[in-house]
């Protein structure tokens, strides 16, 4: 393979994390086995290869088929074109494991309050984004304001 075969990268630029690709290797032996730097080194270089090639089939079918975005079908495709069939219902499983961890950590992020607020809430706090926007959209400052059931009733 041509030192300049990845695109806009030499063959020396593309690899995997050294420690995740280490810990992946430990895990999957028994723990009595140990492998020499020199073994791992070159189980990364076969995984980095392997990706090239399964990332360059699958482009393959995907310009065959006149698309210009890569989706999972493609490579479930370039596999069955390599000859790695017998991989394509575990990988289908873990990319519907992939699909659901997605899906969960997007519930639990960013957004996890929003199914939390009541619809008078959530207005509130569009109508509070709104105004934020629309001050620094003019240059100006934004007023803080607090709700009204926080407010000090000492004072």
């Amino acid at each position: 393979m041509d030192p300049m075969d990845i695109v806009g990268k030499s063959k020396e630029d593309a690899s995997l994390p050294k420690a995740t690709m280490t810990k992946i290797i430990k895990e999957m032996l028994p723990p009595d086995v140990r492998v020499a730097r020199d073994t791992q080194d070159l189980l990364i270089e076969c995984c980095v290869e392997f990706i090239n090639l399964i990332s360059s089939e699958s482009n393959e079918v995907c310009s065959r088929e006149d698309k210009r975005t890569i989706a999972p079908e493609h490579v479930l495709k370039a596999l069955q074109v390599l000859g790695f069939s017998d991989y394509i219902e575990e990988v289908c499983a873990a990319y519907e494991q992939h699909k659901l961890e997605t899906m969960d950590s997007l519930k639990g992020g960013k957004w996890s309050n929003a199914a939390e607020m009541t619809e008078e809430e959530a207005l509130a706090e569009q109508q509070r984004m709104f105004a934020e926007a629309r001050a620094r959209m003019n240059g100006g400052a934004i007023a803080s304001k607090q709700p009204d059931g926080d407010q000090n009733l000492d004072s």
